[in-house]
């Protein structure tokens, strides 16, 4: 049993007969009244997100997870397909548990968390940023600089990042998976 003190990014929880992956959390402590937590968690199951409120010291049923690190095959249309990077094994999992399913490419290592209780995996965590290809992007514009203006680029994977005007067809830039927005190019 957890209470509201141990609510952290990436705690699951089970919730209304469900598994729930907390997304983002606040502590709020108003002038008056009690102490609360608000979260925004999502399904790791049907991957709807849900807000909700828990008021300070409320007992939550977390789930014990274990993470491996897992390298990202292929995906089939339905299920996308991982493999162990110590044992070898293979699971697939739906488009659900994944949080930016359009910014893997394959080779890429990832870690899964796997219930504790019935091996289940429950979601996947990406790395903090990936580096990808843009495959198809609009010429910039010369002189078009004094503002901070992007264009939309076509990445690898088939995702669509906005980019600055500087970006060009086979760049190879580096995408933050948490908000899927660009970083910096990266040279080779």
């Amino acid at each position: 049993m957890a209470t509201t003190s141990d609510i952290r990014n990436g705690l699951c929880i089970k919730y209304n007969n469900d598994i729930y992956k907390i997304i983002e959390f606040l502590h709020v402590k108003p002038g008056k009244g009690p102490a609360f937590v608000r979260t925004k968690m999502k399904s790791v199951t049907s991957g709807k997100v849900l807000d909700n409120t828990f008021s300070a010291g409320h007992k939550l049923d977390d789930v014990r997870v274990e993470t491996h690190k897992f390298q990202f095959l292929y995906n089939d249309g339905e299920f996308f397909h991982f493999m162990n990077q110590e044992d070898y094994s293979q699971i697939r999992l739906l488009e659900a548990a994944l949080d930016r399913h359009d910014l893997m490419k394959e080779g890429e290592i990832v870690t899964v968390l796997i219930n504790s209780e019935d091996e289940m995996p429950l979601s996947v965590d990406m790395p903090a940023s990936v580096v990808l290809e843009v495959t198809a992007t609009e010429p910039g514009v010369k002189g078009n600089t004094a503002t901070n203006a992007t264009k939309p680029a076509t990445v690898e994977t088939g995702a669509t990042v906005n980019v600055p005007l500087f970006i060009n067809e086979g760049d190879k830039i580096k995408v933050e998976t948490e908000k899927g927005t660009y970083k910096e190019r990266v040279k080779e």
